[in-house]
């Protein structure tokens, strides 16, 4: 009686087993196929990441070698190959490269416009702020002061990380339209303001000189000088990029931006 017992006992829960078997085998058997073709996807995009990463290295290296080469045209077309297969800081340093020799063919709107779409392609914030703050150099001598100060008070912010020199581009643009007093100010601040580079702040001293004397009219020539200063020119893998460069500093050709 008892291997009676013993062998109903084993039939049910063979049976058991059986439905567990039927119902749970399916679903594992899926979740295994959604798992491979989710890690399939990851590396393929992974390896598309990785072969759009190459091209752009290799392109925007070309533009650099055909501008060492007094070649823009050529350096035009491989760095807006390296814009169209780059992504993140390689596509934003090669736009500003083209910005760069935008301006050197006095194509200002179209340097505007390149320095605007690296500025939201970058996803480093340096980048990003370097290439606004071009943009609004470039603006100053033709767009109402009410454009350049839209353009540079979010990047005058104390938490933007070119802060120092958005500021001071806010004094030129004062200074561009007369404005004196209120670029004196923004000077003043910058003399006195913490985490301000030296250079920065010798420059704001010798702003509030300037207009002391009478002379900040002349300072629009730093204005301009300012926009030809070149671009970053670390490659994103290597380094991070420079600030933008000081703007009373002489400034290089814009053909090399």
């Amino acid at each position: 009686m008892v291997d009676v017992f013993e062998q109903v006992e084993e039939e049910l829960r063979s049976d058991r087993y059986k439905r567990m078997a039927r119902t749970w085998l399916p679903i594992g058997a899926g979740l295994l196929v959604v798992a491979l073709v989710a890690a399939l996807g990851w590396w393929g995009w992974q390896s598309y990441v990785t072969n759009q990463a190459d091209k752009a290295s290799a392109a925007y290296d070309r533009g650099m070698t055909a501008l060492e080469a007094n070649n823009p045209s050529g350096a035009d077309a491989a760095f807006a190959e390296a814009a169209k297969s780059g992504n993140g800081a390689y596509k934003a340093l090669a736009l500003m490269q083209q910005a760069g020799i935008a301006v050197t063919a006095n194509r200002t709107q179209d340097a505007v416009k390149l320095f605007d779409d690296a500025a939201k392609a970058a996803g480093d914030p340096i980048i990003a702020d370097a290439a606004a703050i071009k943009a609004a150099f470039l603006l100053m001598d033709t767009a109402p002061l009410a454009d350049i100060q839209s353009r540079l008070e979010p990047l005058a912010n104390d938490k933007r990380p070119l802060h120092a020199f958005a500021q001071e581009a806010q004094a030129m643009a004062l200074l561009q339209h007369g404005k004196t007093a209120e670029a004196r100010q923004i000077f003043v601040q910058l003399q006195l303001g913490q985490n301000v580079p030296d250079d920065i702040r010798q420059r704001a001293q010798a702003g509030v000189q300037a207009v002391d004397a009478g002379t900040a009219a002349n300072l629009g020539a730093i204005v301009r000088a300012a926009v030809a200063q070149p671009a970053p020119t670390a490659t994103p893998a290597a380094a991070q990029p420079s600030a933008p460069a000081a703007p009373a500093e002489a400034a290089p050709a814009a053909a090399r931006p």
